[in-house]
């Protein structure tokens, strides 16, 4: 079981920037691809950005060059950095272990809770 606990949300200017956090406990973070999905209001959830168990990185359209995922193994924990945020960028932003084959096992995947970012002025 793998617990996963979001941190960082807020409220911000826009142009101004924030820095996320996901904290997981209950297992090691390292075999799982790892995601930021966020869920404006009256809108589907979409997937921000995701960055696999080797370190590739991919990111939506609507946040390349402004928002950077990273993660740091051995503190099981996975950052997501926006940059020049704007409105639109304005929902719930979840963490989430992406369902995963190790080792000959499967594990499932895992959302976090959620922390709301408002971009607003």
């Amino acid at each position: 079981q793998v617990q996963l606990v979001e941190s960082g949300g807020g409220l911000v200017l826009p142009g101004g920037s924030l820095r996320l956090s996901c904290a997981a406990s209950g297992s090691f973070l390292s075999i799982y691809d790892l995601a930021w999905y966020r869920q404006a209001p009256g809108k589907q959830r979409e997937l921000v950005a995701m960055i696999r168990s080797g370190g590739f990185s991919k990111y939506a359209e609507s946040v390349k060059g402004r928002f950077t995922i990273s993660r740091d193994n051995g503190k099981n924990t996975v950052y997501l950095q926006m940059n020049v945020l704007k409105p639109e960028d304005t929902a719930v932003y979840y963490c989430k272990a992406e369902p995963t084959y190790y080792d000959g096992h499967y594990y499932p995947g895992y959302w976090g809770q959620g922390t709301q970012v408002t971009v607003s002025s």
